[in-house]
Order: C-alpha cells, then structure tokens, then sequence
C-alpha cells in the first residue's frame, strides 16, 4: 500500500518487534513506509481487512481475491542465466532463460517502485529436516500474502530466532508493479524471475498465492539434489505401522485429498524431500483446491475451510449470511484454501518420517481407457514418472479450458523442475531399489469412455483401491498383464466392481477401447523421444508396445 497520508494502521505499533538484524537494505530496499516484520495471524487480520484485501466469512476464514491471475502463469516464469545455473539447467519450455543484465534493470525499477509503500516480511524454514533445511524471506506487497506465507512455511520459534534470521533465498511480491515488455524481455505484464545468483525471486502482476509457494519449491528443485535429496511433488501421510506412503501428481489428480485419510496420519500435502534419514515436507501448510469439495468426501480438508486463519482465495461468499459456497466457480474452479498443517488433526507434527513402503503415480485419464490401479516395477515407475501423464483440470495454470487437457508434466512437475529430468529419475531410482518401495499407478479419471461420455472414477472405489494396495492386501490378489504397458493389473479388489478394475469392459466394443488405448500409448512414446537419449535401455523398454 502507498500509505501517502501516513494513517495508522492496526498493527503498526507492532511492526518491529519482531524484526530481524538481517534488514531489507541488504536487499537493496530504501525509504521505505513501514516495514511490518513478522507480524502473527491476529495481526495481519485487522491489516488485510483495514487494507480492504479481503473480508471475513463465517466462522473465522479470510476471502481474498487473487484478481487477473487465479492461477498459475507458467509462461511468465524466466530464471537468470549466468555462471551458476548456465550447466545445470534444464533449458526449455519452464525454464526460460532471462538475461542478468535485464533482471537488473527489471530489479532496479521494482526497488524504484516500492520505495514510500508499506512492506510485509516473514522470516521462516523451507524444509522439515533441519540438516536440510532452508532460511527463506518472503516480502510481500499485500498482508494476505504475508498470512500465506506464515501458513505454507515454517516459522521460527523465538524473537531470538527471528532476530538472528538470514535468509538464504528471497521472494520479493509486488502485485500492482507491472513489467513493461519492449524494456524488460518478459511476455507478458506479468513475471516470476529466479536469480539463483542474487539468490532472489521477484513477482510482478500476479497475486495468485501459487506462485510464492512453487518459487520456494523450484528453488529447493535446484539445491537440494545437490546434497543428495531427491525433491517431489508428491503429498506423504504414514500408517499405524510406520508405512510411509508418497503420492506423485499433479493439481487436480488427488494429492491432497487422497494424502487426507483419517485412517492414515498426514506428513504433508504437495512437496517432500526424500534423504537417506527419510521424508520430510518442505512446508507446514496445504494448499488445497476446494472445489466441490465434500464434507463427507474429504472431511479433514472440509473442516479446514471452517476455521480461522485458513486463507480462502477466490472462493465466492454470500455478502448477508457470509457463508462461503464451494461449489461456485464464478470466479475460477481453480479456487483454494491455505492453511497450517496442524488443522488437520491427525497430522505429523515433526512433518517427518522414515523411508516409503510404496509409491502411488497419480495420473487423471481423460481417455478412459487407463486401469484404476496398477503395480509397476521399477522401470515401469521411472518410465511413468518421467513421462507424468495426466489431464490438467479446471484452470490450475493461466489459459485452461473447462474441459480437461492432456497433457505430460515430467516428474509430476515439469514447472518446477530446474535439472534434467533424467536427474530426478536417477535419484528416485536409487532410492526406490536401496529401499525396496512398492510402486503403483493410481487412476482418479475417467471410466467407461472418454471425458463426456463415460463418468469419473468413484472416490469411494479410489480409497478402496488404495487402501488395499497400501496395507498389501492387494499384493495377494491374481494379476493380469496389461496388453499395452505390461504393468499388472489386479482381477478383483474388495469393494470394487469388476468392469471399475476392467475399464475395457464398460467401452461399447472392444476394438474402439484398444483404438483410444492405442492413440494414447502413441502419446506417451512420441512425448519420451525427448528423453530417450539421456535414459537408460530398460527404462525406455518399460513403455508401451503396439504390436
């Protein structure tokens, strides 16, 4: 905010009593308004509805508008090319190169432009491992966004260690400053530009909270395999019996949902690392897509969108009762809910946990021809994972339609994948054979035809298929070869109708079911061309064959 007339504001007698020695001059920000430095939950309430960001619903959540962008604008992502990350990136399509010269003409108008306004920081940890673990700052134009910062990450626990805090690496929001293209090389108005260098990332345009949280996670993408941690865009919960279990997807696939189980305790929702200690989250929040979302169907997450504190972005209220409606997508379908991770009441308070027993691949088949659940051996894993098929769903990046679109996001996460892919699937590989992980193919698409003809798969059936495969109950039913990928698929499931487990079996004739199946498993090898030469044999022999 541009405080011109100098108001007070609610929390402004209390903007520095948490600051940090380490102060935002070393950031090359000057005459500043006021600085509100770690300010609590409470706090930054009174600041986002004194602010007019956002209003109150019933029961306590904040409802902020994220304005043009209410998703994620993976075309405007650029990281700096220079000494340091000119051999190690992945180069292409997500990592667009961004010259250091114009990051700092780009840079130097943003320090222009901030200087007179008020300025929100949290000082916090990305990564639950304190051998791994990382000091972050995210300084922010908006107070919601400082709540959502003090949601997703993890906070120091004493003004002693908010005074000493340094960050390692720096995100730098400013929503109302927009690039100009002919002078600053971006695409758009809009721009997400990593210096791994300056080790700093600024924001421009968007105020979609997505975009704080998957900075941080591309910065850890980059660092961490360098320590020998193989980062994932997966969710992690954990049995009575110390079981541990990993969900690679992407939005929309059942991450969250599926990683919320009441019967299972929740490590975390969307990104973990995996060390030779174990598991650990990156995070101390979700951030969950919520809509239509269920109270019988997802409980847990439900419960969440109720309490205060939980930050609920783009989601439509009633302006008389303030009741929210998660079933309205005025706005978006992409809408969201942000929150700590202990609302979820069965939730690992240390976020982490041993080694994986399995694996499960989220993919959402638009096709309906892929089997509900399948057992993969270690090649087949890696071969699915590099590929990461699914149909993106309901606007979670910038230009999706209604309809579900095909589409292959290696690692589950091409976006936020700085090295080679081929480098992620090699430090899963290991991990996976050390550690003896049962791997698995989890389907939450379509059944009975293609997106428009046949229906979704039944969350019901999902856990029940889930539950099987995880308590190894599933290991001892008979198995079928898949004829396409060869991966197993299991005869019967308790709790789950025969023509679920075969989705053949539904289609009107067999032939037009293995012409759809054939289409897409030319998809799948025309889209690992681009990986074959770095892969090894087996792993490209564990695709498709079309006879």
């Amino acid at each position: 905010m541009n405080n011109l007339l100098n108001i007070t504001t609610p929390a402004q007698s209390e903007a520095k009593l948490l600051k940090s020695d380490y102060g935002l001059k070393n950031h090359g920000l000057t005459n500043l308004n006021v600085v509100y430095w770690n300010i609590p939950t409470e706090a930054l309430y009174e600041e986002i509805t004194f602010r007019r960001e956002g209003r109150i619903s019933h029961l306590g959540p904040v409802l902020v508008d994220s304005g043009v962008h209410t998703a994620r604008a993976a075309n405007d992502k650029f990281i700096v090319r220079e000494a340091t990350t000119e051999e190690h990136i992945w180069w292409g399509e997500y990592n667009r190169p961004f010259s250091s010269e114009k990051f700092g003409e780009l840079f130097s108008r943003l320090q222009g432009f901030v200087q007179g306004r008020d300025l929100f920081v949290q000082d916090c940890f990305a990564g639950a491992d304190p051998d791994y673990r990382k000091p972050v700052r995210i300084i922010t134009e908006y107070a919601w966004h400082s709540l959502f910062a003090r949601n997703m990450f993890i906070l120091p626990k004493s003004a002693e260690e908010y005074r000493q805090h340094v960050p390692q690496f720096t995100v730098l929001c400013v929503p109302s400053f927009r690039a100009f293209q002919p002078i600053d090389g971006t695409r758009t108005t809009t721009f997400i530009v990593i210096n791994f260098d300056q080790k700093l990332c600024i924001i421009g345009e968007s105020a979609y909270g997505g975009e704080i949280k998957k900075s941080i996670f591309t910065v850890l993408n980059f660092l961490l395999p360098q320590e020998g941690v193989m980062p994932m865009h997966c969710s992690a919960n954990i049995g009575d019996d110390g079981d541990v279990a990993l969900f690679f997807g992407l939005s929309g696939t059942g991450k969250t949902t599926l990683s919320a189980d009441p019967s299972r305790r929740l490590i975390g929702d969307d990104e973990h690392g995996w060390s030779d200690r174990g598991v650990f989250n990156f995070e101390a929040g979700c951030y969950a897509k919520v809509i239509l979302l269920s109270p019988t169907a997802e409980p847990q997450i439900y419960a969440c969108t109720q309490r205060f504190g939980t930050i609920l972005e783009n989601v439509i209220i009633d302006p008389v009762t303030r009741l929210i409606d998660l079933d309205d997508d005025e706005i978006t379908e992409n809408t969201r809910a942000s929150y700590p991770l202990d609302y979820i009441e069965n939730a690992v308070p240390e976020k982490m946990a041993g080694h994986p027993r399995n694996i499960v691949l989220l993919t959402c088949d638009a096709s309906g021809v892929m089997p509900p659940i399948a057992r993969l051996n270690p090649n087949q894993a890696l071969y699915q994972f590099i590929s990461g098929y699914t149909a993106k769903v309901g606007g979670t990046e910038v230009g999706l339609g209604e309809e579900p679109e095909i589409t292959f996001s290696t690692c589950f996460g091409a976006p936020f994948m700085v090295h080679h892919p081929s480098h992620y699937a090699e430090l899963l590989r290991r991990k996976i054979e050390r550690y003896g992980v049962n791997c698995w193919l989890l389907n939450t698409g379509w059944v009975g035809g293609t997106y428009g003809v046949g229906k979704r798969i039944s969350i019901n059936y999902t856990r029940a298929m889930l539950k099987a495969a995880l308590t190894g109950t599933l290991l001892d039913q008979e198995f079928v070869t898949d004829p396409i990928f060869r991966f197993e698929v299991p005869r019967s499931c308790d709790g789950v109708p025969s023509e679920v487990l075969d989705p053949s079996s539904a289609w009107p004739s067999q032939e037009e079911y293995m012409g759809k199946y054939r289409q897409l498993a030319m998809r799948f090898i025309d889209n690992f061309k681009k990986f074959a030469s770095d892969c090894p044999p087996e792993v490209i022999e564990a695709g498709p064959v079309l006879s």
